[in-house]
């Protein structure tokens, strides 16, 4: 089987319209290729992708031999056929989505804690959030109850109002819910769908994801034309979970998929929240579990996810008494002389992660800002 022409020209070419940044075509054409081949997750494309780079991955794939690589070709050949990448790209071209792959500006970076089984290309609807602005994940059951969702808008919109990108997955109940409550205080929500950003799914959301894709980004691993299935929405649970710094689990019943975003969330070691409920309602089983199974952080307002992004809740106390790790960042910043975020959180003793969460907070604080350059700068008092 011959190898699709990774030529500068003939990549180029096959993602006009899809890409702004005309350097490493190669690379991102041969990451488009591999979304067709490969079902999300898979660890043997992500390995050899991480060893080879995509482009020579791609050659390794068609020639090399073993029997672990045996048996994944098994899997890719059959999709390596240039009618079905064809077809991807052009329903992408004409859903007007965009490619996005490691490395970009808009690459949401902390995917790449996923290690060989971060995806390997997204494919975007609309546009994208700032990649620094902290980001919470509110999820929970389609089959939602009046309080859950009341719970889940309260939650959104709080946040939302305050510079927080709220992500969720767009399906009926809890989901829904969060996105309707960020976009109605004018705040950034994104969603990962578990087919192409070019299906609406659930086809009843299809006006919210419309308003979706111009906030944050309607985002998915899996090619334009690809349908929703079980296993891919298992799967998008660990996107929603990585691209968090926390997830909150806001309602779900005993066996919700929502546990499962819960399990990635506890892998990736991201700061994991419940909502309880009635102890006599099936419809928050789910949220107890996580609770006691998970040790989640009991979440009653968003006062309580602002602590666990560690802003604190804003409660007593004056600025200059102030503890918390916010705190910490704010003393690593100067006025004088701009630093970068790797700068400041090596300065404050935080991960660099942490250190842009934190950051954001601040500058909504009005105690940090960017210089044009996006570095930061202290705030004085008075200006």
């Amino acid at each position: 089987m011959n190898l699709p022409d990774l030529t500068a020209a003939s990549t180029r070419r096959a993602l006009a319209g899809m890409r702004g940044d005309e350097t490493r075509t190669g690379d991102a054409y041969a990451r488009a290729i591999w979304s067709v081949l490969v079902e999300p997750g898979d660890g043997v494309a992500g390995a050899l992708i991480q060893r080879h780079g995509a482009e020579d991955a791609l050659r390794v794939a068609l020639t090399a031999s073993g029997e672990t690589l045996s048996e994944a070709r098994a899997r890719w050949l059959p999709r390596m056929r240039p009618v079905l990448i064809s077809a991807a790209l052009e329903a992408a071209r004409r859903a007007g989505a965009a490619l996005v792959v490691p490395g970009d500006d808009d690459w949401p970076a902390r995917l790449d804690d996923l290690g060989e089984h971060a995806p390997i290309a997204l494919w975007r609807r609309g546009r994208t959030s700032r990649n620094d602005a902290p980001v919470v994940a509110l999820v929970g059951a389609r089959a939602s109850t009046a309080y859950g969702e009341g719970v889940a808008a309260d939650l959104a919109a709080d946040l939302a109002s305050e510079g927080v990108t709220v992500v969720s997955g767009a399906a009926y109940g809890i989901d829904g819910a969060a996105h309707r409550a960020a976009l109605s205080v004018g705040g950034a929500t994104s969603a990962f769908l578990a087919g192409g950003v070019d299906r609406s799914y659930p086809r009843g959301h299809e006006g919210l994801l419309a308003r979706i894709a111009e906030s944050g980004g309607v985002w998915s691993e899996t090619p334009c034309g690809a349908a929703p299935t079980k296993w891919r929405f298992l799967s998008r649970n660990r996107l929603i979970a990585a691209t968090a710094d926390v997830v909150v689990v806001v309602e779900a019943g005993w066996r919700s998929g929502s546990l499962n975003t819960a399990a990635h969330a506890a892998t990736l070691g991201r700061a994991l929240g419940a909502v309880p409920g009635p102890v006599t309602s099936a419809a928050s089983a789910g949220c107890h579990r996580v609770l006691r199974e998970y040790d989640g952080v009991c979440i009653t307002s968003a006062g309580d996810v602002r602590e666990m992004l560690g802003a604190g809740s804003g409660g007593g106390g004056t600025e200059d008494s102030r503890t918390d790790d916010t705190t910490r960042v704010v003393d690593a910043l100067s006025a004088r002389t701009a630093r970068t975020t790797a700068e400041v959180a090596r300065r404050s003793g935080v991960a660099s992660t942490q250190a842009a969460v934190l950051l954001g907070f601040a500058e909504l604080d009005g105690r940090a800002f960017r210089d044009d350059d996006g570095q930061w700068l202290l705030r004085r008092q008075g200006t």
